[in-house]
């Protein structure tokens, strides 16, 4: 299972929301099959609609 807090402790680089879309897009397209968002992204430009935003990039609905 993936886990938001993870990918932020693996990508230390990642310095924005829009950075982090991406690179959750990639980690789902290897094959990862369940996501858990256990923490809210630490960036000022974090959206309201934050977590809603991660799932469809997860899921694939947001390319």
């Amino acid at each position: 299972m993936l886990k938001l807090s993870d990918i932020l402790v693996a990508h230390k680089e990642i310095e924005s929301f829009a950075e982090l879309t991406p690179i959750i897009q990639d980690i789902a397209r290897g094959g990862e099959r369940f996501f858990r968002i256990d923490l809210k992204p630490p960036y000022p430009d974090t959206p309201d609609n934050w977590e809603d935003r991660l799932e469809a990039v997860f899921s694939g609905r947001i390319r």
